[in-house]
């Protein structure tokens, strides 16, 4: 049976990372991608290697931080650059396109530290108006993927040692509650779906050891509406790309969907 293969990868510095981006893109093939923290304006997005491997390009660059883009063997259409509701936030967080008969989301919600101060209030607008979006989007009853780096650790599960993020700002209650409220409305957790117990990290620090250590959290998320969730086929982490050389401190998160 055929399948779409869809990843999300916060690659931490496109060309920083190039190579190793090149090199998942070639050995994995996922069909659509998501990346966020390009930190690259839009023209400095290295399209031409990208494009060379088949892939269309969509980027929503921000010189030296941010960054989202999505990648797709087929044309995307209707492409929307920004959060609606937060037309006015000058920082390139999210951009949303149709690909493939699914409408797919590339997410890098705001970290949030330090707990006490307008970053943390900033995170919690953001994520508010995701919420309202992805209620208009679950009113459309269409196949959706909201993917990305949410810098939310949804339970303790999704972390190596709880008391460790307690005052972290990806731990806080409201962070969490706002997952929650997205679960809710009947977004479903592709990773949780197919591996509901133990761990399945998707970032460990450059900090500490964290890698060889194992201790990492699950920030990056695959969200998918009901109809794209009736098709979920398979659900993984690409775990062992973070122990390459010169690696992202995340890792690929993908899935994928029967046609």
């Amino acid at each position: 049976m055929a399948e779409t293969k869809i990843a999300t990868f916060n690659i931490n510095g496109i060309r920083a990372r190039l190579p190793r981006l090149l090199d998942w893109l070639k050995t994995s093939a996922p069909d659509i991608v998501c990346l966020q923290e390009l930190k690259a304006e839009d023209d400095q997005v290295p399209r031409l290697e990208i494009e060379a491997l088949g892939y269309h390009v969509e980027t929503h660059g921000q010189k030296g931080f941010n960054g989202v883009a999505l990648l797709s063997k087929t044309p995307m259409e209707d492409v929307r650059r920004g959060l609606p509701g937060m037309e006015d936030d000058p920082q390139a967080r999210y951009i949303e396109a149709t690909s493939a008969g699914l409408r797919v989301a590339s997410i890098y919600a705001p970290n949030g530290n330090p707990v006490n101060s307008e970053k943390f209030a900033y995170k919690l607008r953001w994520l508010d108006a995701l919420i309202a979006h992805a209620a208009d989007l679950l009113a459309q009853e269409i196949p959706a993927v909201l993917a990305g780096d949410y810098n939310i650790i949804p339970e303790e599960e999704d972390c190596h040692e709880p008391d460790a993020w307690r005052d972290d700002a990806l731990f806080q209650p409201q962070a969490r509650a706002r997952f929650r409220q997205l679960r809710w409305q009947g977004w479903v957790d592709p990773i949780r779906q197919r591996h509901p117990d133990g761990d399945q990290f998707t970032f460990w620090d450059y900090k500490g050891g964290a890698w060889t250590k194992d201790y990492g959290i699950r920030i990056d998320h695959l969200l998918l509406s009901p109809p794209a969730a009736d098709r979920l086929d398979r659900a993984e982490v690409d775990r062992m790309e973070r122990g390459r050389e010169k690696a992202s401190d995340h890792a690929p998160v993908w899935i994928t969907l029967k046609d």
